[in-house]
């Protein structure tokens, strides 16, 4: 058994298998150029949808295709305020409503903090 092992190879790493008759999938080298004067190289697939950023491997940064393809700029909506969502379920009016009721309530004592501790009992106090 001794004399048939293989000295020197990872078994699991390595593949023994021979590439004759294999046969490879089109590619294409792509190079992207990072802001910081990294250029740097990728393998795709032929058939495959080139990307306009990568990200560089050496810094980080987003690199852009040597070849100049620019990315598309994408339409962005305006950010939506609490404001802005809450005028579109409501008038004006009804807020300025919703406010009187609200203050009537909180002066009366029915809403806030005395209304919290209206329903509790009451708290021994502490004797020194």
């Amino acid at each position: 058994m001794a004399d048939r092992s293989l000295r020197g190879t990872g078994l699991g790493a390595k593949s023994f298998e021979d590439e004759a008759g294999v046969e490879f999938a089109a590619r294409q080298e792509v190079g992207y150029d990072c802001p910081r004067e990294h250029h740097f190289e990728l393998v795709f697939s032929a058939e495959a949808d080139i990307p306009t950023l990568w990200e560089c491997p050496r810094c980080g940064a987003e690199s852009l295709r040597s070849d100049g393809q620019r990315p598309e700029a994408k339409e962005e909506k305006p950010v939506r305020t609490h404001w802005d969502m809450l005028r579109e379920r409501r008038s004006i009016a009804e807020l300025e409503d919703l406010l009187a009721e609200r203050l009537t309530l909180l002066r009366s004592g029915e809403l806030g903090g005395a209304a919290l501790y209206r329903g509790s009992p009451s708290r021994p106090k502490k004797t020194a």
